[in-house]
């Protein structure tokens, strides 16, 4: 596990710990399965252990930390029935959003979007990562905000982290770029082309990509998934 980093003398709170742990959750340093000790953490930010079992109880209740008494807090192992659950739910509402977003993009819609390809471009050519995550996450906005749906983002941004983690654990993001933005491309331009159905279909497509990492990462690393429920 990574060290924490906060400025020197300052007392630690509980949104410093929950963010280190987020992070190291995220990012895959602490794994599926992985045991966290509240008594580790409170001595790693020298702090009590009551804004640790606070940062804890926030994590348990995005799923991603399972606290049992009496026993270790682990990293919450995949589910495939909140998987599926998840991608139901996004794949609802993202294709109502497409659905708007061909009915209302406008001029203005579609010069925004093309510039959003534009951007998307130009991350994939430097392999710039990071940058390429945050034009994934505006483009997002963007439809919605086309759709005149903005509030639909919020909802589509939570089922997303759900998945992070098995993104990470597939393919490298750098492998994963040009295709995602091909994906992009291709709902931006029905979308301007005002072609829902087309949208939808390429919607549909670019959520179905997680199905290989998932198929992968069963073979492989059985262990990061929660037994079948009987």
């Amino acid at each position: 596990m990574a060290q924490p980093h906060h400025e020197e003398g300052r007392r630690p709170r509980v949104d410093d710990i929950f963010d280190f742990l987020h992070q190291e959750i995220l990012a895959l340093n602490l794994r599926p399965g992985d045991k966290i000790s509240e008594a580790d953490i409170a001595a790693r930010f020298n702090v009590s252990r009551q804004p640790v079992r606070d940062a804890f109880s926030r994590l348990a209740n995005l799923d991603l930390i399972l606290i049992r008494p009496q026993r270790a807090t682990e990293v919450r192992r995949f589910s495939m029935r909140e998987i599926a659950k998840s991608r139901f739910v996004r794949l609802s509402v993202e294709t109502e959003v497409l659905r708007r977003a061909a009915q209302h993009c406008d001029k203005t819609g579609a010069s925004r979007l093309t510039r959003a390809i534009s951007r998307q471009e130009k991350a994939v050519a430097d392999r710039d990562v990071e940058k390429f995550g945050e034009l994934d996450y505006d483009f997002h906005r963007m439809l919605c905000d086309i759709a005149h749906a903005d509030f639909a983002f919020d909802v589509i941004m939570a089922e997303k982290s759900k998945v992070n983690r098995l993104c990470m654990l597939g393919l490298s993001k750098e492998d994963r770029m040009p295709e995602l933005v091909d994906d992009h491309r291709g709902i931006a331009e029905a979308v301007i082309d005002h072609d829902a159905d087309l949208a939808i279909r390429i919607g549909r497509r670019h959520l179905s990509r997680l199905d290989d990492t998932i198929r992968s990462i069963t073979a492989s690393n059985a262990n990061y998934f929660e037994p079948p429920e009987a």
